[in-house]
């Protein structure tokens, strides 16, 4: 009988060990049930702006900001929602980098410091490239334009053409004075390189500051963010988003569309 007994007893021991485990099993798969979708959400990639509807080449424009850049990577990558993001395992859809504008001076004296190497690089990529100035009404206009000029040197064949960035206007300046200098290193931009010069603004600096001048005369390329279509009679290039994802840059960056056709022609 002490026998029997004994064999029950380590019977049960073995029943309540394999019940206990099983529980333990059970709830195990219960939590990663409930916590799956926290933890694949963490590992999906981040997401960024989400892309105008349309059929556009995708262009980028940077600065020192962006300071490392792989170039043979380039490329806008977008999941099901139509979002910008940085993993091809979740791309739905993916796009070159069609265009690339470089920041090369600001003012009379500032010179992007990874100007040259972004544009050297560019080049060799075979992206096109185009570079830009940052305005200051402040400073006298044709300085700034034979800065750029002295900055840039010439351009090749398919470089796109200069851009001035102008978003800004300094205490005490009014709209005529800003765009009569404004006018006037355009004109010698215009009249160095052959080319008319691409004007950047903001779609209400462009509605409510630049002038009919500037506005009917020269390739417009607006900045205007979360909305279907920009605020701007006539654009040709739009920056959609300052908050994209681009696979070959870390961090967020600009990001702009025109049409294949407005880019030939530029």
């Amino acid at each position: 009988m002490a026998k029997k007994k004994k064999r029950k007893k380590r019977r049960k021991r073995r029943q309540l060990k394999i019940g206990l485990r099983t529980v333990a099993v059970l709830l195990a798969l219960l939590c990663t049930l409930i916590a799956w979708p926290y933890l694949s959400e963490r590992k999906r990639p981040e997401k960024g702006a989400e892309i105008p509807s349309g059929t556009y080449s995708y262009g980028i424009d940077i600065s020192r900001y962006q300071s490392r850049i792989q170039w043979d990577s380039l490329m806008v990558m977008t999941d099901r929602q139509g979002r910008t993001i940085s993993s091809k395992t979740y791309a739905k859809d993916i796009k070159p980098v069609s265009y690339v504008f470089i920041k090369a001076t600001e003012g009379i004296t500032l010179k992007d410091r990874f100007f040259h190497r972004h544009w050297k690089d560019a080049g060799e990529s075979g992206i096109r490239r185009g570079a830009y100035h940052f305005f200051r009404s402040s400073k006298d206009p044709l300085q700034q334009a034979e800065f750029f000029i002295r900055t840039v040197g010439p351009l090749a064949e398919n470089d796109l053409p200069p851009v001035l960035d102008i978003e800004t206007i300094h205490k005490g300046c009014s709209h005529k004075l800003l765009n009569e200098k404004a006018l006037v290193w355009l004109s010698e931009i215009e009249r160095y390189y052959g080319r008319k010069p691409i004007v950047y603004s903001s779609a209400s600096f462009i509605d409510t500051i630049l002038c009919n001048e500037i506005k009917e005369n020269y390739p417009i390329w607006v900045a205007h963010y979360d909305v279907d279509q920009p605020r701007c009679r006539r654009w040709h290039i739009w920056q959609f988003s300052d908050k994209a994802i681009v696979h070959g840059i870390n961090g967020m960056t600009d990001l702009n569309v025109c049409s294949r056709l407005t880019l030939d022609q530029l």
